[in-house]
């Protein structure tokens, strides 16, 4: 069983639905198997979508609303019903928004997120490359298999190899799509070597690309079918006829797809149906597909948008509702919510029908293990987010195109290295909205980048009071605060982060060093400790918590874990490399010691007890030149010493 889903992959860039690109993989899937070129995506966001495909729920059924939040739905995943059935289950993601800390790594044997492509944390991994890995496993995989392969490329920025741009101004998404189509050729290649002639395989998409329609560039912002119509193929030839469809079908109903195809054991409830009636040719009615985005409300304090989809019909809830024909106008431009008020009525009815089961939680509580922790440390309502319910009163989206837009030039400029016209215009932003969350929020991060801590403090305080459950806003508000050195202050924030997203290292790992900083080794160790949970063997970790260890009196668990990062490979950075040296003494290494104790630097707070050491050290080997030269550092920082000095019968005659 083969999965593969391409991110931002409008139906339009596929030779088979339009003729304008060159996509011959897809293409033949598409020809020999059963073809859809208008299903339905539930959200315009990668991770949502993504959890609706592997579970067959509704965002607000999963709970992922939003890329950043953290699966944590009980409903059973398709890999963890195929490993339930004794499937080998592999995935391999080429995009930042899938990596495993957001959680849909549950039930993949290997969970391959290895990116390296990309800037400011938003990484990707190249179609090619990511064709290459999963080739690879399968080349050694036993059969059955379950692989899901994710590709990243159709994603903005449009960036593909000068070979496959093509023309016309979507020339650079167009060659994305085909670069990706021609990796895909490599993937089936290897696929169909791996698993003879029984391979059945299912391409889709996440979501579509705006391209300018509708005065948005990309997506996550409207809910017009720019965005929310993609291609959807079931391939199994001598079980899956081939044809092609207009149906409807939503993505949600993938799940239960595969599962009546491979005959898996009944599931969690979802709102999915099979299409196996469909696929072997029968006729079949398609529930109307709901569709949201919460973007607008989670970036900027905007209203969100839901959609209620029908083959002819569809209704958007706003502040100014829409409702659009879609057979006769199928570009959603003749508003006729006025007009047609028996269908308005109707839809609206069928829309409160499914919002009328609660919602799950927007965004993930931290797992018991991870809020035993926090609560430990005093932080457990640290993090906590708003439900589903949003104030009265706020604007439509459509009504903030041109604030928006700026909003995107800004982003622009900061990400293009333009600092001072980036802070223009997200300034301008705010002189006309106030308490608009993204422009607070990046303009905080552009203050703490370009060095101007006040201003970051400030607007980044303001980020995370308007949104607290804002995981980037913590990050930024957490860096600010520890450059600071309210260290205190900061430990809140990284354990906010740590609820948020409690698979993610660098919350735990900076939640330690705040609270060690703050002079709580105690609370310290328990942090570490979270974050060797996530990463074992990580070196830089094993240090500090040696380091918090020795702090707190533990020499023993000190030397333990300072041996084991040294094992993993040593550190080849560390901010208190004197404090290093000298917990190695302690445990009786002073061959380990002494390098450590050499790069000591005099900000250290053990700057002077390691010099003091340094200089015991060199004149046991003999080297009184070194040592003198250690005592004279340590004086010049504490003249005090001096009087200590004199009474030690090995340090007294080295000094002046």
């Amino acid at each position: 069983m083969l999965l593969i889903t391409v991110d931002t992959l409008r139906p339009d860039a596929l030779g088979w639905v339009s003729g304008r690109n060159s996509t011959p993989n897809l293409d033949r899937l598409a020809t020999e198997g059963r073809a859809f070129p208008g299903a339905v995506s539930p959200a315009p966001l990668t991770l949502p979508t993504h959890a609706s495909i592997l579970t067959g729920l509704l965002p607000r059924n999963h709970g992922l609303r939003d890329n950043g939040q953290v699966f944590a739905s009980s409903a059973r995943t398709l890999a963890e019903r195929f490993r339930e059935q004794g499937y080998a289950t592999a995935a391999f993601v080429s995009g930042f928004p899938l990596a495993r800390q957001f959680g849909l790594d549950r039930g993949f044997d290997l969970y391959d997120d290895e990116m390296t492509h990309g800037v400011e944390g938003y990484v990707e991994r190249r179609a090619a490359d990511t064709s290459k890995a999963v080739a690879a496993w399968l080349g050694l995989a036993k059969r059955p298999w379950f692989v899901w392969v994710h590709y990243y490329d159709p994603h903005d920025p449009y960036e593909p190899p000068r070979t496959f741009w093509q023309p016309g101004p979507r020339g650079a998404y167009d060659g994305e799509v085909a670069y990706t189509d021609h990796a895909i050729g490599a993937l089936l290649a290897a696929a169909d070597r791996a698993a003879g002639p029984n391979l059945l395989t299912v391409a889709a998409s996440d979501h579509g690309e705006a391209l300018g329609e509708h005065s948005e560039k990309t997506h996550g912002y409207f809910v017009y079918d720019s965005t929310m119509l993609v291609p959807l193929i079931f391939h199994w030839p001598g079980h899956v006829g081939p044809g092609r469809s207009d149906l409807p079908v939503r993505l949600v109903d993938i799940a239960a797809t595969i599962a009546e195809l491979a005959s898996l054991p009944g599931g969690s409830a979802t709102d999915g149906v099979s299409l196996v009636p469909t696929l072997s040719g029968k006729p079949q009615s398609i529930p109307p597909a709901y569709l949201e985005t919460r973007l607008p409300y989670l970036y900027f304090g905007w209203s969100p948008l839901r959609a209620l989809r029908t083959s002819e019909w569809k209704l958007v809830a706003a502040p100014r509702p829409e409702l659009y024909g879609l057979t006769a106008d199928p570009g959603e431009t003749r508003n006729r919510y006025d007009q047609e008020r028996q269908v308005v009525n109707r839809l609206a009815g069928e829309l409160r029908a499914v919002e009328a089961r609660p919602a799950a939680a927007a965004g993930a509580a931290a797992d018991s293990e991870s809020l035993a922790r926090l609560r430990s440390l005093g932080y457990l309502a640290a993090g906590e987010s708003g439900g589903e319910a949003t104030p009265a009163g706020l604007a439509d989206p459509k009504d903030r195109i041109e604030l928006r837009d700026l909003l995107t030039d800004a982003e622009g400029a900061m990400r293009g290295g333009d600092a001072a016209r980036a802070r223009q215009l997200f300034e301008k932003a705010l002189a006309q909205e106030p308490d608009n969350r993204s422009a607070v929020l990046r303009l905080g991060t552009l203050c703490l980048r370009t060095g101007d801590m006040p201003g970051a403090l400030s607007h980044l305080d303001k980020a995370v009071r308007l949104d607290p459950g804002r995981a980037e806003a913590r990050f930024a508000y957490g860096d600010a605060l520890m450059r600071a050195g309210q260290f205190d202050r900061a430990a809140e924030q990284w354990a906010g982060l740590a609820r948020l997203q409690p698979r993610r290292f660098e919350a735990w790992a900076n939640l330690g060093t705040a609270l060690r900083q703050a002079g709580k080794p105690g609370d310290a160790i328990h942090a570490y400790e979270a974050a060797l949970r996530i990463r074992p063997s990580e070196a830089e970790i094993l240090v500090e918590l040696g380091l918090a260890e020795r702090e707190r009196g533990d020499r023993e668990a000190a030397a333990k874990h300072l041996g084991q990062a040294l094992a993993a490979g040593g550190v080849t950075r560390f901010r208190a490399p004197g404090t290093l040296g000298l917990a190695l003494l302690d445990t009786g290494r002073p061959a380990d010691a002494m390098p450590w104790l050499e790069r000591a630097e005099a900000r250290e707070r053990d700057f002077v007890p390691a010099r003091v050491a340094l200089a015991r050290l060199k004149a046991s080997a003999g080297e009184l030149a070194g040592a003198r030269r250690a005592l004279d550092e340590a004086l010049a920082r504490r003249p005090a010493l001096a009087d200590e000095l004199r009474r030690d019968a090995q340090l007294a005659p080295l000094l002046p």
